[in-house]
C-alpha cells in the first residue's frame, strides 16, 4: 500500500459524523497550499510563533506525531480561518476545529515522509496525489 493510500484509508475514520469531509479535506489542502500564507512552510512558522513548534516540528519529522487540541488549532490559526473552513466546509467552527486536530497532524506527516518539507513542485505534486486518492468516488 502506497503511502497516499495509507493516509487516504487512515483519514475516513477520523472524521467527525456532520458536514462534508470532502470539503474539510479540500480547506485542509487549500491551507497547506496556499503560497499566500507560505504554504506548508507557513503554516509550519505559525505554529512555531503560536508556540506549538514541538507540535508541528514531530508531524514533519520521522518520529511519532505529537497531538494538536482543537483549541490549539483555534490558536494557531485564528477565528477568522477557522470560521471560514467552518463555512466554507458546512460544519460548526468546532467541528471545524475538532477536524483540523484530528486530520492536520498525518497530513502534514505523510507530505513529509523523509522527515524534510518538501518544495514547490513536490508540495505541489504530493497534495495532487493525495487529492486524487482522498476524492476518488
Amino acid at each position: 500500500m502506497g503511502l497516499f493510500d495509507e493516509l487516504a484509508g487512515g483519514l475516513a475514520g477520523k472524521l467527525f459524523g456532520g458536514g462534508d469531509k470532502d470539503q474539510l479535506l479540500e480547506n485542509i489542502m487549500g491551507l497547506i497550499s496556499n503560497p499566500q500564507t507560505g504554504g506548508l512552510s507557513g503554516l509550519a512558522q505559525v505554529f512555531k510563533d503560536k508556540g506549538l513548534g514541538d507540535v508541528i516540528s514531530s508531524w514533519i519529522s520521522t518520529g511519532q506525531n505529537l497531538p494538536v487540541s482543537a483549541d490549539q488549532i483555534k490558536d494557531a490559526l485564528g477565528a477568522d480561518q477557522i470560521r471560514e473552513i467552518a463555512a466554507n466546509a458546512g460544519v460548526s467552527q468546532e467541528e471545524a476545529s475538532n477536524g483540523l486536530a484530528a486530520l492536520l497532524p498525518d497530513i502534514v506527516d505523510k507530505l513529509t515522509p523523509d522527515g524534510k518539507m518538501p518544495e514547490g513542485d513536490m508540495l505541489a505534486q504530493g497534495l495532487e496525489m493525495l487529492k486524487g486518492r482522498l476524492f476518488r468516488g
